[in-house]
């Protein structure tokens, strides 16, 4: 796979993330072949934007592209688009490639593997320590998990969407990864929103509070993409609440499976359930601040 004969590419699941990445690989030259979403409208939006054929059977995705990625929302859905029956990725998949960016648990990513090379076609995990801009912009972090001869492959293709481009190690190890930087991150999202919330019932400067976080061992990247966005209450969603409950979940699972204890990460999934029980689950996690500040409504529900 070289730059002289780029690969037609596909994309399963067009919202903002696979959106982002199909719009900066057309910008690279990259041909997208084809577009699949089980929202229509987001399909319709990316098919107008690079040519892309849009698809409302899974197996024309791969009949149309070289290499398919896919950005799917949970362990279900990437069951079910490398389902071994019916409307799959997989008919007609021998020697075509599969690039896997959701963040979905490490046996969901190792199943989808395992039946892309049960049907002759090749898989790696690629998970996204990035947001929305990022994949636009082809900065990604990208962290890799699989057959190593399979990276080296898709190598040149992944660098396009990635600023810093990791090769973890064998299939579910990327996945594992992540689950674990999703968890820290949802803990200092959820610790830096309670400091910020009892900052704000004693009365404190919350611009002040935040700047001598930042200088001190309060800091963390949390605070600088969340803590005005909880001070001034905008939770324009670019990691939703109810993801941030799907992966702590994820990461406390790999945990207790390790026979551990994970009292702060199961503490922080619960304000994130919260969220979501409280339906609110669908603004930005730095929404969690509105379950910790005196003021707000929803700190006594």
């Amino acid at each position: 796979m070289t730059n002289g004969s780029l690969p037609k590419i596909g994309v399963v699941g067009v919202g903002r993330m696979g959106a982002g990445i199909a719009l900066r690989l057309r910008d690279c030259g990259y041909t997208i072949a084809a577009v699949y979403d089980v929202y229509a409208p987001s399909a319709e939006a990316v098919a107008k934007e690079t040519g892309a054929a849009i698809c409302t059977e899974l197996a024309k995705v791969t009949a149309h592209s070289d290499v398919v990625i896919t950005v799917v929302t949970d362990d279900k859905a990437q069951r079910a688009i490398f389902a071994e029956t019916g409307d799959s990725l997989l008919v007609g998949a021998s020697g075509k490639m599969f690039v896997n960016c959701a963040t979905v648990s490490p046996a969901a990513h190792i199943e989808a593997i395992d039946r892309a090379e049960r049907a002759g076609a090749h898989a790696v995990e690629a998970l996204m320590a990035s947001s929305i801009p990022q994949a636009r912009e082809g900065t990604l972090y990208l962290m890799i998990g699989g057959d190593k001869a399979v990276f080296d492959r898709l190598e040149p293709m992944l660098a396009k969407m990635s600023k810093s481009l990791r090769y973890i190690g064998p299939k579910g190890t990327a996945a594992q990864v992540k689950a674990l930087v999703n968890m820290v991150m949802n803990i200092n999202t959820a610790g830096l929103a309670e400091g910020l919330g009892i900052g704000d019932a004693l009365g404190l400067d919350l611009t002040m509070l935040r700047e001598v976080f930042s200088q001190t061992g309060a800091n963390s990247r949390v605070l600088e993409t969340d803590g005005v966005d909880m001070q001034n209450r905008e939770h324009d969603v670019y990691f939703s609440g109810a993801h941030a409950a799907k992966d702590s979940h994820i990461a406390i699972d790999l945990g207790k499976g390790a026979g551990l204890d994970v009292p702060v990460a199961e503490a922080s999934a619960a304000q994130f359930d919260k969220m979501v029980r409280l339906g609110i689950g669908e603004l930005d996690k730095s929404g969690v601040a509105e379950l910790t500040f005196k003021s707000r409504a929803l700190t006594h529900k």
